[in-house]
């Protein structure tokens, strides 16, 4: 039989690259951390639940992968370069071939940013994963949700939805003939397999006004940097940036799955307007949605709008308060 312990050792103790900055790392009560000279301690935590951020019956390997990814997002978020994390799982069963396929996804993502795995726990329960992430930023280069400014740009980076799209055809609650084989691929790997985007996180450091990473939909998240910041927001729904899969259906489905469905893990920032021409060389991957705008009737909101049609005011909480609640 496989204790706790022989667990760690066999499934988690080696899985990750060693670091010069981890001074103590599994095997004692705490591990020891080296934080570079004038740098911030970047700390964030997410806790996974079965059925209800992922399926019980998953890939575990996508499973591993996914776990650690959404806390790299945060960091993403804050500009955060990624150095260490632990891992607290709980599990209601020994199971060799889901540890060995969840610790190789795990593994592999955290190899691929050179972090190291430096404690945690395993329980026995229902099947939940829960993962501190830590990375440091320069002194005073840490981007915030509370710095967005009147005329500031809005951006996001990569295409937003795909993730949505693939839940609701997952439940079979939405489905879409126009989409092929590939195209519903592609939308699951977008859903099971997110990419943080931490090397554009450090690449704003400087640049950008105030970040987010996109976990809970474009709406919810950017009314997370307008309520901070104390304004509002306009965006052309035209310019919301839609994959070729989701470019198939029809638009005003695909702009609602890109407004209000999560788990896409791209980044949404605002940038002042001096920064606009150093966002269109440098910053292909991103596209412009809109522009910080006063505050409306006291109350943070957003515009929705086109070039071509009139505008719609929206304000909280209708939109704000759309995405996923775990207590609504």
């Amino acid at each position: 039989m496989i204790s706790e312990f022989s667990l760690i050792q066999h499934y988690f103790e080696q899985i990750t690259t060693k670091r010069d900055d981890v001074l103590l790392g599994i095997g004692d009560d705490c591990a020891l951390l080296d934080c570079p000279t004038d740098h911030l301690l970047a700390v964030s935590i997410d806790t996974l639940v079965a059925d209800i951020h992922f399926f019980a019956d998953v890939d575990p390997q996508t499973l591993g992968h996914k776990s650690l990814a959404v806390g790299l997002s945060d960091l993403a978020a804050m500009g955060a370069t990624p150095a260490w994390f632990t891992l607290a799982l709980t599990l209601p069963n020994i199971d060799e071939d889901w540890l060995q396929g969840f610790s190789q996804g795990l593994a592999k993502l955290a190899q691929h940013y050179n972090i190291q795995l430096v404690g945690g726990d395993t329980t026995r329960g229902p099947l939940s994963i829960s993962i501190q992430v830590h990375g440091h930023v320069p002194t005073h280069l840490a981007l915030q949700r509370s710095h967005a400014n009147i005329g500031d740009i809005i951006y996001v980076s990569g295409t937003l939805g795909d993730a949505g799209a693939a839940l609701q055809m997952q439940l079979k609650q939405w489905h879409d003939d126009r989409l092929n084989d590939e195209d519903t691929q592609y939308l699951q790997q977008r859903l099971e397999c997110p990419t943080p985007q931490l090397e554009l996180g450090e690449k704003l450091r400087g640049i950008a006004s105030a970040a987010i990473d996109i976990s809970d939909g474009l709406a919810a998240d950017l009314g997370h940097i307008l309520n901070k910041s104390n304004v509002g927001a306009r965006l052309d729904l035209n310019q919301l940036p839609l994959s070729p899969a989701l470019a198939k259906i029809d638009l005003q489905t695909a702009q609602q799955f890109a407004l209000y469905s999560g788990d896409d893990y791209e980044l949404c920032f605002t940038v002042p307007p001096q920064h606009c021409a150093q966002m269109q060389t440098d910053f292909k991957q991103c596209t412009r949605i809109g522009e910080i705008v006063k505050k409306i009737k006291g109350s943070a909101s957003l515009i929705f709008g086109t070039k071509s049609q009139t505008e719609i005011k929206l304000a909280d909480p209708l939109i704000l308060g759309s995405g996923y609640d775990h207590f609504k």
